[in-house]
């Protein structure tokens, strides 16, 4: 944290540092000044004596705390050896202190790598706080009159006890929009996350953020040919898993049985001389895919050390208020359950996993980006009978009562950028959202949804013009990725002490696919063309062929049996009624009519997670669900 002139106090940055022990229950470390102090946590990783933390340059000047890795962070070693810089450690934390040293803020530009990091520069009195590109890390921050406190997560900023803790109303219905919260803003008033690819400068008192970097969808290379491209993406890919399997401990393999993990997997046993483990998790009870049969076809062809686990409704209950504290913010993301329990079995063996999460954000591998794209160009064909082609799926759904017809029906009026916001929210949220309908008439009168909206709509301004489908990407890269299944996979994995590092998701990478033309990514009702195609000779043809799964938690049926009485009891109870934001008849209705078979799943599981959220966090109850 950084104070006004007062000092900091060492118990509180360590008291800070305390709540997130699980991040690093390895050691700790501290340097506190004056008005600043910085508490750490390690997990140890890479340089397993000397690394820790804070870490400073030659003389003490400038200190800093850093979560994550650099994997480039040899060749910058030997770029700044040459420059004269002295190294206590082969961290690649050190790197960062003598790279900043030789470029200030700039130094980001260098780094190839997962990140949140603060420094501390003694000689200009500026504390630099910086996240990577993607947003893989976490980095909150909360700015008063006073301080600017700030952690990787919301607990450690909490731990101030001057922190206060109030919700911003307004963030309930971003949340219930988007079933994540995307944008700058937490649903605790003051709190915010550093975005994506931005850093943060205090010094002298003034606070500057800054973006230096951002996905550009430019106009593509027609002039390579697919073949070439096809090549280039091998060689990309191989060389970013390589670069992820560097550590001086054990690294595993989360498969979930699909082409991204499975594709991760196949460079990771050919880049090391390591043996390399895999984990998967399946489910008893509920009609759901299995992947553990396909995550053992590809463990067997690459010779993995294999292991899953199987969870039930039971443990997916008595997780909830776990998941919602380790979570900090509500997320409709049952599947992280999953993770929690995966992780947990990995941990007995590895610090380390890498997935192939990203994949389907890179190369457009989600049936909407396939549906909205044919949408989009059925809309352009029949341009004039537009407002007829909608009369009619309105009447044929009214006869067939098919959930697609009426989710794509009404869009063949509105133009792209007036219903597109992200991949999870109901594509015509502009007019509100589903759960709309149980507001309480007071919260519904309060609501803006212009303020709901925000932080999509500057991206839909940035990307106005573009073809649909990378107009999708973008968003969805800048949304749904790190404030949904980023966050997932960071608290997760992290929750457990294991680190979690995603190749698909390294900077070059993305940069290369959003060179792409787009029919490379999407070609005919072919999803992640050329991932698929430049993988065909390295992974089994059943893996390949095979629909999109993907840890499929069945947590529809469970609310509807094993968990129906514990959610009814949660969400009509008088503490979640009083609150005022929902009418118990509507609540009460929406519960009803999901057991008789109308699927509000989402809607159900994020108003419980809201609620375990405020009992958490505003209330800072220990709930325990029956």
């Amino acid at each position: 944290m950084l104070g006004d002139e007062a000092a900091v106090s060492p118990a509180l940055v360590k008291a800070m540092a305390d709540t997130i022990y699980h991040r690093g229950p390895d050691d700790d470390g501290y340097y506190v000044s004056g008005p600043i102090g910085l508490g750490f946590r390690r997990l140890a990783i890479i340089d397993l004596q000397r690394g820790h933390q804070p870490v400073s340059n030659e003389d003490g000047t400038v200190q800093i705390i850093f979560n994550g890795e650099i994997y480039n962070y040899q060749e910058l070693r030997e770029f700044l050896l040459a420059k004269g810089h002295v190294f206590k450690t082969q961290s690649d934390t050190e790197v960062i202190v003598h790279l900043y040293e030789e470029l200030g803020p700039q130094c980001l530009e260098k780094l190839r790598g997962m990140f949140a990091f603060a420094i501390w520069d003694e000689n200009t009195k500026s504390l630099l706080l910086a996240r990577d590109r993607v947003g893989i890390k976490p980095l909150y921050y909360c700015l008063t009159d006073k301080s600017l406190v700030f952690g990787s997560e919301i607990k450690a900023i909490l731990a101030d006890p001057s922190m206060r803790r109030e919700i911003a109303p307004e963030m309930i219905d971003r949340f219930l929009t988007f079933l994540y919260v995307p944008g700058q803003e937490t649903l605790l008033r003051g709190i915010r996350k550093l975005l994506p690819g931005h850093f943060l400068l205090a010094r002298d008192g003034k606070v500057v953020i800054q973006q230096y970097w951002d996905l550009c969808f430019a106009k593509p290379n027609h002039q390579q040919s697919f073949k070439d491209a096809e090549a280039d993406l091998l060689n990309l890919l191989a060389e970013a898993v390589k670069l992820h399997m560097i550590a001086d401990v054990p690294v595993g393999v989360l498969l979930s049985g699909g082409v991204d993990s499975t594709g991760v997997l196949s460079f990771a046993v050919h880049g090391t001389d390591k043996e390399v483990s895999s984990y998967t998790v399946g489910f008893s009870g509920g009609d759901v895919a299995d992947e553990r049969p396909y995550a053992r076809i590809a463990a067997d062809k690459f010779g993995t050390q294999h292991h899953d686990i199987t969870i039930s409704a039971k443990d997916f209950a008595s997780f909830l208020p776990r998941y919602v504290w380790h979570m900090e913010e509500p997320v409709c993301e049952p599947p992280a359950v999953a993770l929690f329990y995966v992780s947990k079995l990995a941990r007995n063996y590895v610090k380390v996993l890498l997935s192939g999460e990203g994949g389907d954000e890179a190369f457009a591998g989600y049936s909407n980006y396939r549906n909205l794209v044919w949408l989009e160009r059925a809309k352009r064909g029949l341009a004039p009978l537009n407002g007829a082609v909608a009369r009619g799926l309105a009447l044929a759904n009214s006869l067939l009562h098919a959930p697609r017809i009426a989710k794509y029906g009404p869009l063949f009026n509105d133009s792209f950028p007036s219903y597109y916001y992200s991949r999870t929210s109901n594509p015509h949220c502009h007019t509100g959202n589903r759960l709309g309908e149980v507001y309480s008439a007071d919260f519904a009168k309060a609501i803006d949804r212009e303020h709901t909206l925000e932080p999509v709509r500057q991206l839909q301004n940035h990307v106005r013009g573009q073809n649909a489908l990378d107009a999708m990407l973008y968003i969805d890269t800048k949304t749904w990725l790190p404030d949904d299944l980023l966050i997932k996979a960071d608290k997760m994995t992290m929750a457990n002490s294991v680190e979690l590092r995603v190749p698909l998701l390294d900077h070059k990478v993305l940069e290369f696919a959003a060179a792409l033309p787009p029919s490379f990514k999407l070609n005919g009702f072919n999803r992640k063309h050329i991932l698929k195609r430049a993988l065909v000779q390295k992974i089994p043809k059943e893996i390949l062929n095979r629909k999109k799964a993907g840890f499929p938690v069945p947590y529809e049926s469970w609310l509807r049996s094993d968990l129906k009485d514990t959610v009814w009891a949660l969400l009509t109870d008088r503490r979640t009624v009083e609150r005022g934001y929902f009418r118990k008849d509507a609540i009460a209705g929406l519960l009803q009519a999901d057991s008789n078979g109308a699927n509000y799943s989402k809607e159900i599981f994020s108003l419980l997670a809201l609620e375990l959220w405020q009992r958490t966090f505003l209330e800072q109850e220990q709930v325990v669900l029956q």
